[in-house]
């Protein structure tokens, strides 16, 4: 009769450290989801700044406001 609780008891324990596996898996792979939407987001918003700081500098270079004056 103890053997067979012994028994019982590892096919429990391995159960549930297979079941614990899938749901650490399952979050892993959504926290990287989250941080890799993140990251391309980021990366997104930054080329947007360069682009308005371009326009910026564009607008604001010596030249350009010397030519908008001469109009």
């Amino acid at each position: 009769m103890a053997s067979r609780l012994c028994f019982a008891f590892v096919i429990l324990f391995f159960a549930a450290t297979l079941i614990v596996a899938v749901h650490m898996r399952g979050a892993n792979r959504r926290a990287f989801y989250t941080l890799r939407t993140c990251t391309v987001e980021q990366r997104r918003l930054q080329q947007e700044l360069w682009r308005k700081q371009l326009q910026v500098e564009v607008l604001t270079n010596p030249a350009s406001v010397s030519q908008q004056l001469e109009r």
